[in-house]
C-alpha cells in the first residue's frame, strides 16, 4: 500500500480546530486522512512547529523549504515523491495519488466523523 506524508506549516495542531482562526479546510482534510488510513493507506503527518526533525531529515522536503521557504507548505508526498505544494488537496486527489476509490459503490462520498475533542486537551492554544 502507498505511504502518504504531509509536511504542514507551523500551527497549533493538525486539525485546525483550535486557536483564534479556524481554517475550514483543515478539519475536512483531517477527515480525509482518517478515511485514507481506514482503507489501508499509511498516513504520516508532520507539523513544522512540533516535529522539525522530520523536515530536516527528509532531503526532498528540506530542499523545497530551502528554495521556497515555508510558503511551499503543506507539502504532500506519496512514496517519497512530492505531489502537491502550498495547498490541502481534495479527497479525490488524495484517492487518485494513493490508488483508492474516492466514492463508495453507491456513488456517495465516504467519510469519517471528526473527533469531538480538541488537540489542545481542552486548554486554550
Amino acid at each position: 500500500m502507498k505511504t502518504l506524508e504531509i509536511f504542514d506549516r507551523p500551527m497549533c495542531c493538525a486539525t485546525g480546530v483550535c486557536g483564534p482562526q479556524i481554517d475550514p479546510v483543515l478539519p475536512r482534510f483531517a477527515a480525509d486522512l482518517q478515511w485514507l488510513a481506514s482503507l489501508g493507506v499509511r498516513v504520516e503527518r508532520y507539523n513544522l512547529s512540533q516535529q522539525p526533525g522530520a523536515f530536516a531529515d527528509n532531503a526532498v522536503v528540506r530542499e523545497a523549504v530551502a528554495a521556497a521557504g515555508t510558503v511551499c507548505l503543506p507539502l504532500i508526498a506519496v512514496d517519497g515523491q512530492i505531489v502537491s505544494r502550498a495547498e490541502y488537496p481534495t479527497r479525490e486527489a488524495l484517492a487518485q495519488w494513493t490508488g483508492v476509490a474516492a466514492r463508495s459503490s453507491a456513488g456517495t462520498p465516504q467519510g469519517l466523523p471528526i473527533a469531538d475533542s480538541s488537540c489542545c486537551g481542552g486548554q486554550p492554544c
